[in-house]
């Protein structure tokens, strides 16, 4: 997307209808129903760019917080040490400085400072300290399926594998865990239920498309089990994030109450920034980087201005300065 710094003050260009709004489902949750003082988080990996779907979760992280008395996390998602890069982190640090927004815990320049417990690849021992009492249990086993084992599965089947286990069935074969095997968590049958502050109730199974993996073939630790980690030990009881990963929170909720977390953490699940395709925003892809809008005259209102609209939160461009996002939430 070609971006004409004059005219700075016009929002985000659609050219060639590169993006749709949202119009599927509700964009504002009922203030009634927000926590008060809630400890959320912003999360972001960095392997790429910020952009203009990351604005959006921005918007409402801090426009909630901000509009409940509540507070931010920053946590660095680099799980995936073959894509996660340094340069990249630092990136979104300074993104984030020059976009007018900064969260509560940690202070950004601390991510400099060496070792965080708020970066997930300094944290391995963590991860794997609470898989312990799950190993004790037997509930942890080695996994030696791969992408082609599910579309082995699926061709012969006739429809993708779904349920408990996996399709090799690994945990009755007692693998060694060594470097060709990851790790998958048995989380039983049954189903999950929970109230979505923005979709409504909801209620899947954990297991819908096997027992989740939490440390893949190459050793990294793998987002499902990262985020219940942290969510639990950084205090984190309101998730806000898109709605391509409402499917997830089952697992989550099974996750976080297998390692022993009592009371849950609430979610909202709000609507993304599409592609007039149909696809999702992608940092892979390079999708409009709210560096190079910067860069090229956008203010911070702007970008929030547009991307409010694009959500489906205002139905104008009016800019939205940093300091305001609150208002979009308030009762």
């Amino acid at each position: 997307m070609t971006v004409d710094p004059t005219a700075a003050e016009d929002g985000i260009e659609e050219a060639g209808e590169l993006f749709l709004p949202a119009v599927t489902g509700s964009a504002r949750p009922d203030p009634r129903v927000l926590p008060a003082s809630p400890v959320t988080r912003f999360a972001p990996a960095p392997t790429g760019y910020l952009h203009l779907g990351h604005l959006v979760n921005v918007l409402y992280v801090w426009g909630i917080a901000r509009a409940t008395g509540g507070q931010v996390v920053l946590r660095i998602e680099d799980h995936d040490r073959q894509r996660s890069r340094p340069e990249l982190e630092m990136a979104l640090l300074a993104d984030l400085a020059r976009l007018g927004v900064a969260p509560d815990e940690p202070p950004p320049d601390a991510f400099a400072g060496g070792p965080s417990p708020f970066r997930q690849s300094d944290n391995g021992a963590v991860y794997a300290a609470a898989l312990q009492p799950l190993r004790d249990q037997g509930l942890v086993y080695a996994c030696t399926c791969a992408r082609s084992t599910y579309a082995t599965y699926e061709a012969s089947a006739g429809r993708p594998w779904r349920g408990i286990g996996c399709p090799g069935g690994c945990r009755e074969l007692g693998l060694a865990e060594d470097a060709d095997a990851g790790l998958r968590v048995a989380v039983g049958a049954g189903s999950e239920r929970w109230v979505d502050l923005l979709a409504g109730p909801m209620a899947d199974e954990p297991a819908a498309t096997g027992d989740p993996l939490v440390r893949d073939r190459l050793g990294n630790w793998t987002y499902a089990w990262c985020v219940v980690v942290d969510d639990g030990r950084h205090g984190i009881d309101l998730v806000i994030r898109g709605r391509d990963l409402l499917d997830a929170t089952p697992v989550q909720l099974r996750l976080a109450r297998l390692i022993g977390r009592g009371t849950p953490p609430r979610f909202l699940h709000h609507p993304l920034i599409r592609r007039a395709s149909g696809q999702k925003l992608s940092k892979a892809a390079g999708d409009t980087a709210v560096r190079s809008l910067l860069d090229a005259g956008r203010t911070p209102a702007v970008l929030f201005g547009s991307a409010a609209r694009l959500a489906g939160l205002t139905q104008t461009d009016v800019p939205i300065e940093p300091g305001d996002l609150g208002a979009l939430f308030a009762g």
